[in-house]
């Protein structure tokens, strides 16, 4: 009998080395904040990437959606392999080397996106997917696998697993909200997307190495090359020059003189594409093909100098505004304009001066007009779209109906548009506007064949017949009317609130 306790006693203390073996949990709290920093950076990241990418691919659905899949294919990846690794290594020592890495990759994000960018921009929309694999897929999956490291090391008690991980989870979700909101609110307002970038990436290393030190997991060397490579991926951030004079919620901005054209011309650049161009000497003058036909249709309709009730739909450099201020004096103004930063621009730069006839109401254009009043405007210009930022729910049957409220009896509804190629988008937008007004003409430029090329298109709307002469005389250019557009429209589907795919129906180059 003694020999069989005797047996069953070294049975006992063979096992007991086993349970030593398993690596200590964390406590709670701790574990706690490494899932709430690790989620919200990848989400803070997935914010950031669309202002820093915006630059160069655009800001359209198909962006929007490759750096959302992008984030969430770095999390499924991270998350699989994060938990594999959990089971075969030491955990405590790869949670460390998960916030280093993944903390360096952040610090490389700025500069993979400055040099990649300038070369695929104007590629489409694979080209977008490219970079933004290259940029965020990376680090995203790096940071994901901390959630399940960390899962690992707290579950040493089965019958408590789903309280574990089910509070690990909530305070990753809580981390991902958090770093979701304070981006967008508070984040991309109050610094530069690049800074941002930085700060996000040494916290994350600085966490790493912080955890690795208390726990004496890393030697001096290893603690040595984090700091070095922190720094010098800084460094290499900070040195990466952004594409923007000034980066605002929604556009990088850019002002570039144009002698050639006037000495004292000023080109405004958003998201690096040309939107507007002034003259701060004369501001009558109207470069852009675009401007001067909807300065023709408006001048073509109105008996010349007199006043009319206007309201712009995008303010840019504020060319238009101008251009009736100075054409038709006494006329009032209010231009609905999304980014605040851009009028500020305008105002220090492009010599913008807003009065009681030049009224300025900041937001977004659609909710903006529910504030205009019915019958007071005898002009609606739309200039809110760019080659490649076009927002939809401007485009719609519901808009147009807003747009005729505003306007009064035989008023005049002019917008630029922009497409290429078999210019779906411009004809789903033609009978659009056909189904609702009475009389629509487009200006553009025309091919061989007679038909339109394709670029910038005006269009004219009135609910009431307009002259023969409404449109445009500038040499090269053709006015079609009624029957023409029909015609030119075919079968196209009129935009709608639910659904307007203007995204897909738009070649932003040919």
């Amino acid at each position: 009998m003694e020999k069989r306790g005797a047996v069953k006693e070294r049975k006992v203390a063979a096992e007991e080395p086993v349970e030593a073996a398993l690596p200590s949990a964390l406590p709670p709290p701790a574990a706690a904040a490494l899932v709430f920093v690790a989620a919200g950076a990848v989400l803070m990241l997935e914010i950031l990437a669309v202002r820093l990418l915006a630059p160069y691919v655009g800001l359209t659905l198909e962006t929007t959606t490759s750096i959302i899949g992008a984030a969430l294919a770095g999390i499924a990846t991270g998350a699989a392999v994060g938990g594999y690794f959990a089971d075969r290594t030491n955990t405590r020592l790869l949670i460390v080397g998960l916030l280093i890495v993944g903390g360096l990759l952040t610090l490389l994000t700025v500069p993979v996106v400055r040099w990649v960018g300038p070369g695929v921009r104007g590629d489409g929309n694979l080209a977008a997917l490219g970079v933004t694999v290259i940029a965020l897929v990376p680090a995203a999956s790096v940071l994901s696998a901390v959630s399940p490291a960390v899962a690992h090391l707290q579950l040493h008690d089965l019958r408590a697993s789903g309280t574990i991980v089910g509070r690990l989870s909530a305070w990753a979700t809580a981390g991902a909200l958090i770093g979701t909101f304070g981006t967008g609110f508070v984040v991309v307002p109050l610094m530069p997307v690049g800074t941002a970038v930085l700060l996000i990436g040494t916290v994350l290393v600085l966490t790493g190495i912080g955890l690795g030190a208390t726990a004496r997991l890393l030697p001096a060397a290893g603690l040595a090359g984090a700091v070095v490579g922190a720094l010098a991926l800084g460094a290499l951030s900070a040195a990466a020059n952004s594409p923007c004079d000034e980066e605002t919620h929604y556009h990088c901005i850019n002002v570039s003189a144009t002698p050639k054209l006037s000495p004292h011309g000023l080109h405004l650049l958003l998201d690096n594409e040309y939107n507007s161009y002034v003259d701060l000497d004369d501001p009558t003058v109207l470069t852009y093909n675009y401007t001067r036909w909807i300065g023709e249709g408006i001048d073509s309709k109105y008996a010349p100098g007199e006043q009319l009730d206007a309201v712009f739909v995008g303010g840019g450099a504020f060319t238009l505004p101008g251009w009736l201020d100075a054409t038709r004096p006494g006329s009032q103004a209010v231009v609905l304009e999304l980014d605040g930063d851009v009028v500020g621009v305008d105002e220090e730069q492009l010599g913008l001066r807003t009065s009681p006839a030049l009224r300025v109401s900041v937001g977004d254009a659609r909710v903006g007009m529910l504030d205009v009043a019915s019958d007071s405007a005898d002009v609606v210009v739309g200039d809110a779209f760019s080659g490649l930022t076009v927002p939809w729910h401007l485009t719609t049957a519901e808009w147009i109906d807003e747009v005729k409220r505003v306007l009064r009896p035989g008023g005049l509804y002019t917008l630029n548009l922009i497409d290429y190629g078999p210019m779906d988008f411009i004809k789903a937008e033609t009978a659009t506007l056909l189904d609702a007004f009475a009389d629509v003409r487009m200006v553009t430029f025309v091919d061989e064949e007679g038909e339109p090329a394709g670029g910038n298109v005006v269009m004219l709307a009135s609910d009431q017949p307009m002259a023969g002469s409404v449109g445009s005389t500038a040499e090269g250019t053709y006015t079609f009317r009624r029957r023409a557009l029909e015609s030119f429209a075919g079968d196209a589907q009129t935009l709608r609130d639910d659904y307007a795919p203007v995204d897909q129906l738009l070649t932003v180059e040919e």
